[in-house]
């Protein structure tokens, strides 16, 4: 009887797929979505009541810049009766919502979670939670140092008159920059997010930070109120800083990138 010897090699275990939810249906997306924007609209509710009670206290906080401007005794004027009430309630609904940015987070990673791979959820907190901070100080920057100069500059400047500033304009004004302010600080974590997926490197921004410079001060420009150079200044200093730190940032993942052999 022959023996037929068999060489049996150990089989290489295959590599286990990146873990990934299981698979939706195209109405359990839309459910999700619904439960989403219930629990998001909630949080707002629940915002906009709390707030509700300390809205002319909220109020008095962002009208400081002009109040201060305009000197002692100055005032924002309204010109319809249901002006203030409005005012109010618009300050208590937006400050509702910066309340509860981080319940709002938290359903929106929910609903997106499902979609991702593990190495894809790794970045989602910590992105959310510099997006969040960054977007924080911008508002904050606009706050402490253009409010004053700019709202200072224009008061000054048309001192041949009688100031009558309608509250509305004023708080859109404010409300508008404070928001672009804090979009222009999320600089960072969008090139982060860019570099992450070999998109945008430090080679690249630092070549072409010249065009960015003019790109720079034309915004500035658009969104500044005022078109004197100080004030332009102050818009421009903190948007090149950023573009700085937006190059290091691109520099730390494009090492990251190459040692993991993607370059």
């Amino acid at each position: 009887m022959t023996e037929v010897a068999t060489d049996l090699k150990p089989t290489k275990k295959a590599p286990e797929p990146e873990e990934e939810s299981g698979k939706m249906t195209f109405l359990e997306h839309l459910d999700d979505l619904r439960k989403c924007l219930v629990h998001v609209a909630a949080f707002i509710g629940i915002g906009f009541l709390a707030c509700w009670y300390f809205s002319k206290a909220i109020y008095h906080f962002i009208s400081l810049p002009m109040l201060q401007s305009l000197g002692e005794g100055g005032k924002l004027v309204f010109t319809n009766p249901t002006d203030p009430f409005i005012i109010y309630m618009k300050v208590a609904f937006i400050a509702g919502i910066f309340l509860t940015i981080p319940g709002t987070l938290h359903e929106v990673w929910k609903f997106i979670a499902p979609a991702l791979y593990r190495k894809e959820k790794r970045y989602v907190v910590p992105f959310l939670f510099f997006s969040v901070i960054l977007f924080v100080l911008g508002g904050a920057f606009c706050y402490r140092f253009v409010l004053p100069q700019a709202y200072g500059f224009l008061v000054n400047l048309g001192s041949d008159f009688t100031p009558m500033i309608a509250v509305n304009e004023y708080l859109d004004m404010t409300l508008t920059m404070l928001v672009g302010f804090g979009l222009i600080f999320e600089m960072p974590v969008i090139v982060a997010f860019l570099s992450i997926f070999g998109l945008v490197t430090a080679h690249f921004l630092w070549s072409k930070f010249k065009y960015s410079i003019v790109i720079i001060v034309a915004l500035a420009a658009v969104l500044s109120p005022t078109g004197d150079a100080f004030n332009l200044l102050i818009w421009t200093t903190p948007m090149v800083a950023l573009y700085f730190i937006s190059i290091g940032v691109a520099w730390i993942f494009g090492l990251k990138r190459k040692a993991k052999g993607l370059v």
